[in-house]
Formats: structure tokens, sequence, C-alpha cells
């Protein structure tokens, strides 16, 4: 049997079989997309993670609540045969489950899947509407104004970097940049 926790076609069925949203199913690549440049800087398995990062909000359409996810993604992915490991980066990226975010993968997760958002949203304002042109400063800038992108945490953005133990502007241009070499892959 294919390892399920590795196969990027299996996972990216699974997301798109359980989200129909066009806007989450980009920010499903998007946080791959940032998470898959960190396992490379970090020299981690690629595929591993990314799968991780594509798969953390699949059930968040069809259960858009607390009470549903990401605890039922959770309980498909367990009845798929995804390890243990996997469902536990999940379930660590919603501060409200209580799962602590102790490895290198769970804090990379919860770091770039706010931020990977945001810059979205910021791109979608620029002139071009392209990524190129988005610049830490005007990330920056953005994260000030409260009725921007109002729903995404400036909070869970500034501590997931922390958390990494990078500064926050090297994070920002770090996943700018990762979204940058994957811009037609995310409509960006």
């Amino acid at each position: 049997m294919a390892d399920v926790n590795r196969d990027r076609e299996f996972c990216f069925s699974i997301l798109t079989e359980h989200t129909k949203s066009e806007s989450l199913i980009k920010h499903a690549l998007a946080v791959e997309t940032c998470v898959k440049a960190y396992a490379v800087k970090f020299n981690e398995h690629v595929e591993f993670w990314g799968n991780v990062a594509l798969l953390h909000d699949f059930d968040y359409e069809m259960y858009p609540d607390s009470s549903g996810h990401p605890y039922k993604g959770n309980e498909i992915l367990k009845e798929k045969g995804f390890e243990d490991d996997f469902r536990k980066a999940i379930m660590s990226h919603a501060d409200y489950t209580g799962v602590m975010r102790e490895t290198l993968l769970e804090k990379v997760l919860f770091a770039c899947d706010e931020l990977a958002g945001f810059i979205t949203a910021v791109t979608y304002v620029r002139p071009s509407r392209t990524v190129d042109e988005v610049e830490v400063k005007s990330v920056r800038k953005k994260m000030k104004d409260k009725a921007f992108a109002r729903t995404v945490s400036r909070e869970d953005i500034i501590n997931g970097a922390e958390a990494l133990g990078i500064p926050l502007d090297e994070h920002i241009e770090f996943c700018i940049n990762a979204m940058k070499n994957n811009k037609i892959k995310l409509g960006l």
C-alpha cells in the first residue's frame, strides 16, 4: 500500500473532495508552498510537510466552527490511515484544540497559516494583483490596518515567527519569496 502521508495526489484529492471553495483551495496551496519551502530550508521531508499543510483546513468548509474543525478532519484522516504525527500537526494549528506545538513541523504550519492568507490578501490589493509587487514593508503596513483582512490574526502571525525563532520581517520575506516561486499555481 502506498504511503498516504507522502502521496500528494491522494492528499489533493481529499482536499478537493471536501473543499469546493476556490479561495480555500488556494489558501491550502499557499500554506503548502510556504511550509514546503521551510522543509527544504530545514532539510526535512518536503512531501510529508507539504501534505500536512495541504490538508490542514480540508474540513473547514464542512465544519467551520471550533466544535468541528479540525476534529472532524482528524477523524477522517485517521480512517484513511494517516500517521499520528501528521494528524497531530494539523490539530496543533488551532489553539483551541489544546494540542501543543512541539515539533518543528507544527511550529512551521502555525507560522505559515495566517501569514500565507495575509500575503494573498495584500497581493489582491496591489495594482497588478501579483505577488511580485508584495514587499515586507507593504505586509507590515497592512498588518497595522485592523480593518484590512480583519479575520486574519496578527497575533498568530507574530507568535508564529517568534515560536520559530525567526525575526518577523525575515519570516514574511521568506513566505513572500516562496509564494513568488509558485505564483502561477497560486494564481498570484
